[in-house]
């Protein structure tokens, strides 16, 4: 397994590297798009180690949890000039603008209502993933689409461990898989007590639960009255292994609205997930009550699979170079300006340098 640490430093990226970021983001950008295209672009962008090289280049930090955000920030702005990409979302209140930003974006693209809705539904099932059916201690505070002007689209977002401060980012490419094994892959350290709904181990879980909303969720009322195995009777955990759900978990609002998901009657667990209000809690507990009952199998296994030439913000592997920073973005905007004349040849060079790395 690749790891990537991301701890949660304190400041600010100063505002004179953030403008070059930007500028050199851009300039990277443009050549990428250029040579392969929107698409290819956004898949680089859906790979972790992609994206951690691409904040190692602009000079941000090598292993931050910052490097997501602030990488993020600059390549929305340098993406909202004729790219034909653009980024939506961002850090905090800002992420809560992403389906308004995608609906902004689709008009400019032309893009049909139904299209724009998709986009504006891929975009909210990969936050509810991560957020509620991914447990892994982690709390999403950023989340950034990316899209281009044929729909194709890939998604950044990241939450923090408030007890151990580290971070952990998630990037997901364009799918319509978002229950069963969905394509994303996660950077971060390996968290113990990891609850994966939406893993593949998980599918007879994920049909169980479903089954227990459909039937009447009322009726689950007796497993929760501690006359049951499923409570160790001396702690009230639920007894399994060192992953439980308190008695107090579920309270008498809990069941009410587990009663007006029975009434609306979901088709299937993405249309469970979507539920407004159906939280990390509320899916826990159907899966434990699965397992009690239909003895399905909860899978623990946290599914997180991955961690210098500008020098980084904090001066560590050394301080960012500013002259070699600027004559960097200089050499990458003659290149494409070149390019635009119809003189390939510098962007040649470049190809030709790579071969030596």
């Amino acid at each position: 397994m690749r790891t990537a640490d991301l701890p949660l430093h304190p400041g600010r990226c100063p505002s004179w590297l953030f403008k070059r970021m930007r500028r050199l983001a851009k300039a990277i950008s443009e050549i990428i798009i250029l040579n392969y295209g929107t698409k290819e672009y956004l898949r680089r962008l859906s790979d972790p180690m992609f994206f951690q090289a691409l904040g190692c280049v602009l000079g941000f930090d090598w292993h931050s949890s910052g490097i997501t955000t602030t990488v993020c920030g600059a390549l929305k702005e340098a993406l909202s000039e004729n790219t034909g990409m653009l980024a939506c979302g961002g850090k905090g209140k800002t992420s809560l603008k992403t389906p308004s930003q995608i609906e902004e974006a689709g008009n400019k693209f032309s893009f049909s209502t139904s299209k724009i809705e998709r986009l504006k539904k891929s975009s909210k099932l990969s936050a509810k993933v991560d957020s509620s059916a991914v447990q892994d201690g982690h709390q999403l505070y950023h989340h950034v689409f990316f899209l281009d002007e044929k729909g194709n689209w890939t998604v950044i977002q990241q939450g923090l461990n408030s007890e151990t401060k580290y971070a952990r980012r998630y990037h997901w490419s364009a799918t319509d898989n978002f229950v069963c094994g969905p394509p994303e892959e996660i950077a971060g350290t390996e968290t113990p007590g990891t609850l994966n709904l939406v893993s593949l181990n998980s599918e007879e879980t994920r049909k169980c639960s479903l089954d227990l909303i459909k039937d009447n969720p009322l009726k689950l009322r007796k497993y929760f009255s501690g006359q049951t195995t499923l409570f160790d009777e001396r702690e009230h955990y639920v007894f399994k292994k060192d992953h439980y759900i308190r008695r107090e978990d579920l309270s008498n609002k809990d069941w009410e609205y587990l009663r007006k998901v029975y009434e609306f009657q979901p088709q299937n667990y993405q249309e469970l997930l979507l539920f407004k209000g159906m939280g990390g809690k509320k899916l826990r507990a159907l899966a434990f009550i699965s397992n009690l009952i239909f003895g399905t199998e909860l899978d623990w296994k946290d599914p997180v699979k991955y961690s210098f030439s500008h020098g980084g913000k904090d001066g560590i592997p050394y301080p960012v170079d500013k002259p070699v920073y600027d004559s960097s973005v200089k050499f990458l905007k003659s290149m494409i300006n070149e390019y635009r004349l119809g003189n390939p040849q510098k962007m040649d060079s470049l190809k030709t340098f790579h071969s030596y790395l």
